[in-house]
C-alpha cells in the first residue's frame, strides 16, 4: 500500500510505544527474560528467528525456546542471573547450511540490589566476520608477496638472508656448521630462445616444486634471479652430508620434464661454501658460494664445486674434478 502524503500527523505521546515500535524495527535480536527465565518481550527480528508468533513466544521459558543453544550458553546465563554482563561471539549455523556469527550480550536487570531479569541483545556480526577475514588474507597475501619470489613463491632474498643470519647464530652456539649453495641451471638460456620465455619460467616453477620436495624441514631456498638459486642448509656437521644433499638434489632436479612440447632434462651447477671455514657474515658465504659456483660452471658445468676444497679433499680423498653430478 502506497504511503499517504495528506494523512494528518498524529504526535506520538506515548514513550512506551515508540520504545516497542522501535525495537520491531531494529535488525538485533531483542528479548526479556524474567527471573524465572520465561520471555516476558522480544522483538520482531527475535520472533523471526524462532519462527514463532509473539503470542507463542511470550511466556515460554528459555530451555523449551533455545533448545541445544540453552545448554550451551549456560555459563553465561548462569552468569548473567548473578548480576554479572556477559558479551560474547557465538558461531551457528543455519538450516540453509550457511554459517553465522552473533555478538550476544546478556544485561542484567538489577533494581535494589536485586536481579529481576536479563535483558539480551544479539547482533548478527557476519558481514564484519567476513570483513575481517577478507582483511587478514589480504594482509598475509601482502606479507607473502614482500618476502617471497612472484613467480616461483619461494621466499625471496631478504628473507633468506635472515635465515642465513639466524643459522649462523645457531651454528655458533652449537657448533654445527652452515651451508650456503649458489646453484645456476645450465643452458637456460637455450630453453628461453627455443621455447620462449613462459616455456622458461614453467621450468624455473617446476625446479623450485622440485628443489622444495629435496630440502629438510630447516632448509631453504630463494631464487635470485633469473635462473639462479641460493639455498640454506643449517645444522651441518660434515661436507659429506652437504654433498650427499647435492647428489639428493640432482637426482630429482634432473628428471626429464615435458614442456611447451618439448622434452627438458635440466641440470645445474652449483657452488657450495661452509660457515664458519668460508665466512662469517651473510655476505662473505653468498659471495664464496659465488665463486665456488663459477669455478663449477668453468669445470663443464652439471657439477659441484666448494670454496675450500681443500676441506672436502681431506675428508673423502677426492679432487674437484670428480664432483661430475651425473656420476654420482
Amino acid at each position: 500500500m502506497p504511503l499517504r502524503t495528506d494523512a494528518v500527523h498524529v504526535p506520538l505521546t506515548d514513550s512506551r510505544e515508540v520504545g516497542l515500535r522501535l525495537l520491531d524495527h531494529i535488525e538485533a535480536m531483542v528479548a526479556y527474560w524474567d527471573v524465572d527465565r520465561v520471555c516476558i518481550f522480544a522483538n520482531n527480528a527475535y520472533i523471526a528467528r524462532y519462527g514463532t508468533t509473539r503470542e507463542e513466544i511470550v511466556g515460554i521459558s528459555q530451555e523449551r525456546l533455545l533448545g541445544p543453544i540453552y545448554h550451551r550458553n549456560i555459563e553465561s546465563i548462569e552468569a548473567a542471573y548473578a548480576g554479572k554482563r556477559q558479551v560474547f561471539e557465538r558461531e551457528l549455523t543455519a538450516a540453509d547450511g550457511h554459517t553465522h556469527f552473533n555478538l550476544i550480550s546478556y544485561i542484567p536487570d538489577i533494581v535494589d540490589g536485586i536481579v529481576r531479569g536479563i535483558f539480551v541483545h544479539i547482533a548478527d556480526v557476519t558481514s564484519l566476520k567476513e570483513a575481517e577475514s577478507e582483511l587478514r588474507r589480504a594482509r598475509d597475501r601482502a606479507e607473502h608477496m614482500a618476502t617471497h619470489d612472484f613467480l616461483t613463491g619461494l621466499p625471496n632474498r631478504a628473507l633468506l638472508e635472515d635465515r642465513i643470519l639466524h643459522a649462523i647464530a645457531l651454528s655458533r652456539r652449537r657448533h654445527q656448521m652452515v651451508a650456503v649453495m649458489s646453484l645456476d641451471v645450465d643452458n637456460f638460456k637455450e630453453v628461453n630462445d627455443s621455447l620462449g620465455h613462459v616455456a622458461g619460467d614453467q621450468l624455473l616453477q617446476e625446479l623450485a616444486v622440485r628443489m622444495r620436495s629435496t630440502l629438510r624441514e630447516s632448509d631453504s631456498a630463494t631464487r635470485m634471479g633469473g635462473d639462479e638459486f641460493l639455498l640454506l642448509a643449517p645444522e651441518i656437521d660434515s661436507s659429506a652430508q652437504v654433498e650427499a644433499m647435492a647428489t639428493r638434489l640432482w637426482k630429482v632436479v634432473s628428471q626429464p620434464m615435458r614442456i611447451a612440447d618439448a622434452d627438458i632434462t635440466p641440470s645445474f651447477s652449483l657452488g657450495i661454501a661452509m660457515f664458519p671455514s668460508d665466512g662469517a657474515t651473510v655476505e662473505s658465504l653468498i659471495a664464496e658460494s659465488d665463486a665456488a659456483l663459477y669455478t663449477a660452471k668453468k669445470r663443464g658445468k652439471n657439477c659441484y664445486s666448494f670454496a675450500d676444497e681443500k676441506l672436502a679433499a681431506a675428508t673423502h680423498g677426492s679432487t674437484p674434478e670428480h664432483r661430475d653430478l651425473s656420476k654420482r
